[in-house]
């Protein structure tokens, strides 16, 4: 009959030996496309009446869009708009989860409860970050998240003192590919399609090894999922996005959803400055072992969209 235990961090990170922290990533907030100011109308050469054409030019400050960029001013009718062309927006982040749920394993649950600062003290190298290319309608995205943790213990064992030595890693590969069925100035909304890319590793060591417990373990797996992004303008120098995914179904892991919402700030018309809330639900079993956690936490970021 299974039992259960609760363990404290260093026990968190060898029973990691299965499974890892995980994080989505579905990512964090994208570059709006902006979107040209409109052409004046044109008047008759031969119109009889030449305040007519004062009248129908449009005013040079309403003519601008709601954010000033280096697309500002009206295109000629004879050159391609500026949706034509492809926009490009990076997003490097930092998220800071707590991390709470169950670890099976054969005979055992371990239930695991750390907070985010517990989790940042065993941080040893990280890289998170969205990069995305938009061209009209068209969405090309890219996720990729890669986490290392550790954590060293002394075990006094008569006559000898031990050292366990605990090394967890994840990394996380998320292309999509998606459209924006909403292009509007108060509110874009996308759709995306892709699938993630899971691997988790750890590798517990024991120093002197005479017991020879050393020991190393990874899993992989592939999602299909699925996801949205709403964006809105609340200001001319403020956005706020909403978005989210959701796969797994048996395919990989048995479900997985990933929930974000972000407020950006534009610093400049190319840069724009995140911070959020994300939270992230993974359940996956394979045999024996079940990886059942709950991961909310706070994210900064920024994303820059080079024109």
């Amino acid at each position: 009959m299974a039992s259960k235990q609760k363990f404290g961090t260093t026990a968190i990170l060898s029973s990691f030996v299965l499974g890892l922290l995980a994080l989505p990533t579905a990512l964090p907030t994208h570059a709006q496309a902006l979107a040209p100011a409109p052409e004046a109308d044109l008047v008759a050469a031969n119109d009889p009446d030449p305040d007519a054409a004062l009248l129908t030019a449009p005013n040079a400050e309403t003519a601008l869009p709601a954010y000033p960029s280096a697309q500002t001013s009206a295109a000629p009718a004879s050159r391609p708009s500026s949706d034509d062309q492809w926009h490009f927006a990076i997003t490097p982040y930092l998220w800071f989860p707590a991390f709470d749920g169950t670890l099976g394993l054969p005979n055992r649950d371990l239930h695991v409860d750390a907070s985010a600062g517990k989790m940042i003290s065993h941080f040893r190298f990280g890289l998170m970050g969205e990069a995305e290319a938009r061209r009209k309608w068209l969405l090309l995205g890219l996720g990729l998240f890669w986490v290392r943790l550790g954590d060293d213990k002394a075990v006094p064992l008569e006559p000898l003192v031990v050292t366990a030595n605990a090394k967890a890693q994840q990394f996380m590969l998320t292309p999509t590919v998606g459209v924006r069925f909403v292009d509007r100035e108060k509110i874009k909304v996308d759709f995306f399609t892709g699938f993630r890319f899971w691997h988790l590793g750890a590798n517990l060591n024991f120093n002197p090894s005479a017991l020879g417990l050393n020991f190393s373990k990874s899993a992989n797996w592939v999602d299909p999922m699925v996801g949205g992004r709403i964006q809105v303008p609340l200001s001319e120098k403020i956005v706020a996005n909403v978005l989210g995914d959701v796969g797994g179904w048996g395919t990989g892991s048995q479900i997985e959803y990933d929930v974000a919402g972000t407020l950006g700030y534009r610093v400049k018309p190319t840069l724009t400055l995140l911070m959020g809330y994300r939270y992230l639900r993974l359940v996956y079993r394979s045999g024996p072992f079940l990886f059942n956690i709950h991961e909310p936490g706070i994210l900064f970021g920024l994303t820059w969209a080079p024109k």
